[in-house]
């Protein structure tokens, strides 16, 4: 038995036909864990979607009202990239319900993961990049309405920039000069990324991806770190940790929600970085030592991963729940 809970929900399957996102991986990572062994059925806890009020609190109220009557433009369909149908949408909500309830229990046991979500392309009143609307946000928001947290941290692994975290959470952004610590003193031969640093008020983001990569406009995070092509597991490992330690310098969050993206992997489809399953499994260790560390709860979502064998995607989604009950132990408290 798992020490903190796995949401899930058969309906999570994106109805989207062939597709090169991977509608059928949650399923799949339903069954690896529970066929190795990793997590019982007991761990498993089904969401339901979220309300349209739950859904306001981030998106607005004219494109709420056009995904649940089907009136959205076709340019706003062109941007999801995804076909859009009723059912669609009902899988959105679950999901966003799904990372509510991982909120929610993260906050009890010290992590929780939802196997699903991290849509982290939705804008507040538009989609983009498969992603319909943001549970992550949508989460937090009810988490701080409700007077359960005051503060949250993004941490977005994904290959992609998380553009519609960085507008969602943008509007207590002060521009500040960047740390000095920008650059590891342990990667002196690592290629040059860049660092882009500004303050939050109630949220602070992060994002750690490919700087020559989808989405073509990115909007500011909190600290952005613009990685160049074809980097590796050590130097990705390095860029990491530098983030997370300023960040963490100057924000106290009362909950991390780490996006954990299976797409810095070097088969991906969608990807240009050339992390390995293992090195991915690192950057899930690293993450939940640092919140345990300190103490602060996670909530995780799978967010995107396109690998050219579906198994491998399954294979990196399932590591960091492994790596979830290496680090977090008998009990899911720090």
């Amino acid at each position: 038995m798992l020490p903190f809970k796995l949401v899930y929900s058969d309906d999570y399957y994106l109805p989207i036909g062939t597709h090169v996102f991977p509608a059928e991986k949650y399923r799949r990572i339903r069954d690896r864990l529970l066929d190795l062994g990793i997590a019982e059925t007991k761990d498993l806890v089904a969401p339901s979607p979220a309300s349209d009020q739950d859904v306001l609190l981030v998106h607005t109220p004219g494109y709420v009202q056009k995904l649940k009557t089907g009136t959205l433009s076709a340019h706003e369909e062109l941007q999801l990239e995804i076909p859009f149908s009723p059912e669609l949408v009902r899988a959105f909500w679950l999901a966003a319900g799904g990372s509510i309830l991982a909120a929610d229990h993260a906050l009890q046991d010290g992590v929780a993961i939802n196997i699903g979500g991290g849509f982290h392309h939705a804008f507040p009143d538009h989609g983009e990049g498969f992603c319909m609307i943001h549970d992550v946000a949508v989460a937090i928001r009810r988490m701080q309405r409700d007077g359960k947290i005051r503060t949250a941290m993004t941490v977005d692994c994904d290959v992609h920039h998380g553009n519609g975290t960085a507008a969602i959470f943008a509007a207590g952004h002060i521009p500040s000069d960047p740390l000095p610590s920008a650059t590891p003193s342990t990667l002196n031969s690592a290629p040059p990324a860049t660092i882009r640093n500004a303050r939050a008020s109630d949220v602070f983001t992060i994002s750690l991806h490919q700087e020559n990569n989808y989405p073509p406009v990115k909007p500011p995070s909190s600290i952005d770190v613009d990685l160049p092509d074809g980097i590796g597991d050590d130097e990705y490992l390095g860029w990491l940790d530098n983030a997370l330690s300023s960040g963490l310098r100057q924000f106290v969050p009362d909950l991390i929600c780490y996006i954990a993206g299976a797409d810095p992997y070097r088969e991906d489809q969608l990807g240009g970085l050339a992390l390995t399953i293992e090195g991915l499994k690192k950057r899930d260790e690293l993450v939940f030592h640092v919140a345990k560390a300190r103490s602060i709860p996670v909530m995780v979502t799978f967010a995107g991963g396109y690998a050219r064998k579906v198994e491998d995607t399954v294979t990196i989604h399932t590591n960091t729940v492994i790596a979830a009950k290496e680090i977090f132990g008998a009990s899911g408290r720090p």
